[in-house]
């Protein structure tokens, strides 16, 4: 799992590095092993107050859409210097008028095992029309999850980072996983 530190070097990185006219406000700098996503508030068109929902979809859906264009140069420049800095894909996403949108993004594979009960609530989903494959259904599955247990697992993320620091601090903190002088830890060859 990424730090809370790692995050904000990697935020702090793009802020410094992206155009400052590029988004109205960088929202959002996420990060896993496989992609980095980042995502930015655009501008909402400008609409007459009573205009109608399908007008107001419509031209927020045309403003990412142009946004997206419109950028693609300049993305592209500042995800490569970060693809070689970080070694992992970067992703982008646009806040628009209340909508989020995410661009091409990572769809990274997960290899996982389950037993029968487990594979007959995947294909219930699928049964009932929920997903197309166990592998949507799972993905669907985790979303779930997700959606209903943020402030959970937020805690539980604020609880690693905790466990992160104590261990760091801990007698064995030159020390690779295997209780091995670790290469990288300053000092790990002298004594």
């Amino acid at each position: 799992m990424i730090t809370t530190a790692q995050t904000e070097k990697l935020r702090g990185w793009f802020a410094g590095r992206l155009p400052d006219d590029l988004f109205e406000e960088l929202t959002e700098v996420t990060v896993d092993r496989e992609e980095i996503t980042v995502v930015g508030r655009v501008g909402a068109p400008r609409l007459a107050e009573d205009a109608p929902a399908a007008e107001r979809d419509a031209a927020v859906a045309a403003r990412i859409q142009e946004f997206r264009e419109r950028t693609r140069e300049t993305r592209m420049a500042v995800a490569r210097d970060a693809e070689h800095r970080f070694r992992r894909k970067v992703s982008w996403g646009v806040v628009c008028g209340g909508e989020r949108a995410l661009f091409t993004h990572v769809a990274a594979p997960v290899m996982t095992r389950l037993r029968q009960p487990e594979r007959q609530v995947l294909d219930t989903l699928i049964a009932a029309g929920v997903a197309r494959s166990r592998s949507d259904a799972l993905a669907w599955c985790v979303r779930l999850v997700q959606h209903h247990t943020e402030d959970w697992l937020g805690e539980l993320r604020d609880s690693l980072e905790h466990v992160r620091r104590v261990r760091a601090q801990g007698p064995d903190a030159g020390l690779g996983p295997h209780g091995t002088a670790d290469a990288s830890a300053p000092d790990a060859d002298e004594g």
